[in-house]
């Protein structure tokens, strides 16, 4: 079975949805074709840190690994660029 993706939005309405109580969790869940633990993951999740929480990582997490691939890819320019000027001094020395 494919995994879906749900948008931090779709969550949110879930999760108020069943806080509402119109309906069971358990149909909430079956019409969404999602868990019901999936679903009190959720509800915990947003309770705790509202619909950032379900957003997945928090900014902080997501701006860390920004910077490390920046890092990262500054690394391997400066990797490249030293194997050049070491190619460069073999040639004027010859």
């Amino acid at each position: 079975m494919k995994r879906r993706k749900w948008t931090p939005e779709e969550k949110m309405n879930i999760v108020l949805a069943g806080l509402k109580g119109d309906i069971s969790i358990a149909e909430l869940c079956r019409r969404h074709n999602i868990s019901q633990t999936l679903y009190y993951r959720w509800r915990d999740t947003f309770i705790q840190r509202g619909l950032e929480g379900l957003a997945g990582k928090p900014p902080v997490e997501k701006e860390r690994e920004q910077i490390q691939a920046k890092i990262a890819e500054y690394e391997q320019m400066i990797g490249k660029l030293t194997v050049k000027l070491a190619q460069i001094k073999k040639t004027l020395d010859v």
